[in-house]
């Protein structure tokens, strides 16, 4: 039996399995996750049943988005009325500031807010106040 007749089955699978372990790599990219924005620091007291707790009236309410939401997709609400605020951009955070209108003067109020991620999704938060008559 000559040599490269004997060697020629081995060649063969040799060649499958080389092929199969190409077939197998993967490029290691890593399918971005989306981190959902996060709402901090509420400057305001939130109402709770046994303090009962109530805000000044035409108070001026503030916090913080995190960086990765985008400014301009950010809505905030007070009873389904949109509230005009003030945004203040830096690479750790966004700080939203507001000012509560007269009309909720005596109120419970919920501050809604919504925000979308660079990547896409969004997230929102809510805090309910209790507004003191003049």
């Amino acid at each position: 039996m000559k040599v490269t007749t004997m060697f020629s089955p081995m060649l063969f699978i040799a060649a499958v399995l080389f092929t199969g372990t190409v077939f197998a790599y993967e490029s290691g990219k890593v399918d971005e996750i989306c981190k959902k924005p996060q709402f901090r620091d509420f400057n305001l007291p939130v109402y709770q049943e046994p303090e009962k707790t109530e805000v000044p009236p035409e108070s001026t309410l503030s916090f913080l988005v995190s960086p990765w939401a985008k400014a301009d997709t950010i809505k905030l609400t007070a009873k389904n009325e949109n509230l005009e605020y003030t945004i203040e951009s830096n690479s750790s955070f966004h700080r939203l500031k507001a000012k509560l209108p007269a009309a909720f003067n005596g109120q419970y109020v919920r501050i809604n807010v919504t925000a979308k991620a660079e990547l896409g999704c969004y997230d929102k938060n809510g805090w309910l106040i209790k507004i003191a008559d003049k």
